[in-house]
């Protein structure tokens, strides 16, 4: 150990190490994961990606844990075990097992329409294009809890599309990291649905609503309940919606212009407190607090005997809950894969073109963080870097080469 690492080792808090094992000794291949990592640095040394981490575990031991290539292009420090990374929509998962947590409480059902809890919701119409204009329609029936958990509200995003409806998103302040969760969600309710609830599988700012809900419910900030009741409990000691000063020599950083289409690449700024919690994308993390929340998913809900969730809630949010007649049209959603309450949930060993498991679930950031939980293999990766072009090609990569190591 070096003492660059070392001071950067005594001034973070320490997140507790998952138990680690030899790779052969859980089933695993430590050369055919060394080919891993070695890829990884081939794109690093292709000038492709800064720098990455990867880890894989199985049978509750972390079987490799590696810290590929650079920090930030900016700076000489090489990437670490505690870089602090942007998970933009790995924040989704922990709001949806926290929405699922005061179901289990007993506050609500999932049926129940997103306006019990923000009544501006009650009054929401369809927007239709006709003839270059935008119609509103009513809803055929309201949106519920359960729409908003598996993305069939008829909410958007507006990077996902430039239909009339993402053009009414992109002229509005929902971008904003300086408004509420309160005024986002009233600011979203005001405007036209894509489809009709329940019609489509629309990515959007779904989690986002779900946050205000537990805020409503809680009666407190979803950064002080997800705290309270999931990041604290698991020891997730640098998972937040920003960090502290004096982590600013840990960060992350993506390439100014990305390698592969020469786009300027601007994310957020992981040490400024915004007033946005956003539960669709806010929060940063490190490898090693969210391999926790994963080892407590692949579990069934409990890590070092706290249970976060139950394990028949948790069997529900890992099925598919995308009824045959729901039109998806994404390429978040690959061939083979349905999606569950906050996570895609593979339904087909084959059909996908990179491999795994029947019923593994996972979800993704922006940014290229990357997380997938294999119950059938006792198995979970967490995969995190900065660099948004090269996001879905890498994923492909990382799957393909941890199931080739797994004996």
């Amino acid at each position: 150990m070096n003492a660059q690492t070392a001071a950067r080792q005594t001034s973070a808090p320490q997140t507790p190490s998952l138990p680690q094992a030899k790779p052969e000794s859980i089933g695993l291949s430590s050369a055919r994961l060394q080919r891993m990592s070695d890829a990884f640095k081939r794109e690093v040394d292709k000038g492709t990606l800064p720098g990455a981490t990867v880890m894989v575990a199985r049978r509750g031991q972390i079987g490799w844990f590696d810290a590929i290539g650079q920090q930030s292009p900016a700076a000489s420090a090489p990437m670490a075990h505690d870089s602090i990374f942007r998970i933009f929509s790995m924040t989704k998962p922990i709001v949806s097992v926290g929405i699922m947590m005061l179901v289990e409480d007993g506050h609500f059902i999932l049926n129940d329409p997103v306006a019990k809890f923000i009544p501006e919701f009650a009054d929401q119409k369809v927007g239709v294009e006709n003839n270059g204009k935008l119609d509103l329609a009513p809803v055929k029936r309201q949106m519920t809890v359960q729409d908003l958990l598996r993305h069939t509200s008829g909410l958007t995003y507006d990077h996902t599309g430039n239909g009339p409806v993402q053009q009414i998103y992109q002229q509005s302040r929902l971008r904003s990291r300086k408004i509420t969760n309160a005024e986002h969600a009233t600011m979203i309710a005001a405007m036209p649905l894509v489809c009709q609830p329940g019609a489509e599988w629309n990515y959007s700012r779904s989690t986002d609503v779900l946050g205000r809900i537990i805020e409503v419910v809680s009666g407190k900030s979803l950064g002080a309940f997800l705290t309270e009741r999931i990041l604290a409990p698991l020891q997730m000691t640098e998972t937040a919606f920003h960090t502290p000063e004096a982590n600013a020599g840990r960060l992350a950083e993506p390439f100014p212009i990305d390698p592969w289409n020469g786009d300027k690449v601007q994310l957020f700024n992981m040490l400024e407190k915004p007033v946005m919690e956003s539960g669709g994308g806010g929060m940063v993390s490190t490898t090693m607090d969210y391999a926790r929340f994963c080892q407590m998913l692949l579990n069934g809900g409990s890590l070092d005997g706290n249970r976060i969730i139950g394990r028949k809630t948790l069997e529900l949010m890992a099925s598919d809950h995308l009824s045959p007649g729901v039109k998806v049209d994404s390429p978040l959603m690959p061939a083979g894969h349905g999606f569950g309450l906050g996570f895609a949930v593979r339904t087909h060993t084959g059909m996908a073109p990179f491999s795994g498991s029947k019923g593994q679930f996972f979800w993704s950031g922006m940014a290229g963080t990357f997380f997938f939980i294999d119950p059938a293999e006792e198995l979970f990766c967490v995969f995190m870097m900065q660099g948004p072009g090269q996001r879905e090609y890498l994923r492909a990569v990382l799957r393909d080469l941890v199931y080739a190591a797994v004996e």
